[in-house]
């Protein structure tokens, strides 16, 4: 059985409450859980002190009987001293634009740069006249 630390959502429509549990890796996201260990608002601000609260003993507990955090959950242990830092996923390189967009974006740029060139130089010799 794959243990894993990740976030159990709760709370009604457009207002998320996260807990973040101990729970076998194959059970769905709000399924029952082994034990709860902390709980995450996102509707507090950034700079609350009750925005994510971790129970640090049972964390470490868990990850020292092999307990894999979730991204999320990593990044908020490390954030409270309990693990090393984690490397944030970069987009996928499927939803990039693909050549042909990007080769118009690229046109556009340079025909916004060269419309943007003659307003921005300065008026010849009039004043002297």
């Amino acid at each position: 059985m794959s243990v894993k630390i990740r976030m159990s959502r709760g709370g009604s429509k457009k207002r998320p409450f996260y807990s973040i549990v101990v729970v076998d890796g194959r059970k769905a996201r709000d399924a029952r859980y082994i034990e709860k260990v902390g709980s995450y608002n996102p509707m507090l601000a950034k700079d609350s002190p009750v925005r994510v609260q971790l129970n640090a003993e049972r964390i470490k507990y868990w990850v020292s009987k092999g307990a894999q955090p979730s991204e999320r959950v990593a990044i908020f242990m490390h954030k409270a001293g309990l693990g090393p830092k984690v490397e944030y996923r970069h987009a996928p390189v499927k939803s990039a634009p693909k050549t042909k967009a990007q080769e118009r974006a690229k046109a556009a740029a340079e025909a916004k740069a060269k419309a943007d060139a003659p307003a921005e130089a300065p008026a010849t010799e009039e004043t002297a006249a």
